[in-house]
């Protein structure tokens, strides 16, 4: 069995245990999904995930989760030439990748009009605490990533989101 087949395994496992699971998880591009920056790369070059990111995407996609992208690359040509390259593009539902000023809140807003999926329904990972706390006040499980997604991530993030979702069952902010 090879690494991405292990970690999707595991990912499954702890996807598994949580009852109240997000309905849809978004992503960001660099230092998140993958180690670099992509206006810092040519789109000849052949991008690689952080070890983990594949196995948990196939995961939360054989779970019924959808997934989606939230990047504020000023090059999302190259972010969606690499996405094509690494075969993983036709998972994500939404791809909001453009430069911006507003900490991800104006691609959050586009992913729920195009997803019609609440904002509490929401788990986010990303490696900038500023997008993290500004997308928090929406409403949206936010998870801070130093080194990349990872299963330690994914956990916190399914046990975070768990806690939310039963402490605020009957108050769901759009």
């Amino acid at each position: 069995m090879g690494e991405e087949e292990k970690v999707k395994r595991e990912a499954l496992e702890i996807i598994g245990r949580f009852q109240n699971l997000p309905r849809l998880v978004v992503f960001d591009l660099d230092y998140t999904l993958w180690p670099f920056y992509c206006e810092c790369c040519e789109e000849d070059e052949m991008p690689f995930l952080y070890p983990h990111a594949k196995g948990i995407l196939l995961a939360l996609k054989e779970k019924g989760i959808d997934v989606a992208i939230a990047s504020r690359s000023p090059t999302p040509e190259i972010a969606k030439t690499f996405l094509d390259k690494l075969g993983i593009r036709s998972m994500f539902v939404a791809e909001e990748i453009f430069s911006s000023w507003t900490h991800k809140t104006e691609h959050f807003q586009r992913i729920h009009r195009r997803t019609g999926v609440p904002f509490s329904s929401m788990l986010f990972f990303d490696d900038e605490e500023r997008n993290i706390d500004a997308v928090s006040k929406m409403g949206v499980t936010s998870i801070y990533v130093g080194n990349g997604v990872n299963l330690r991530a994914l956990r916190q993030g399914m046990s975070e989101f768990s806690r939310k979702s039963e402490s605020s069952s009957g108050s769901r902010r759009e």
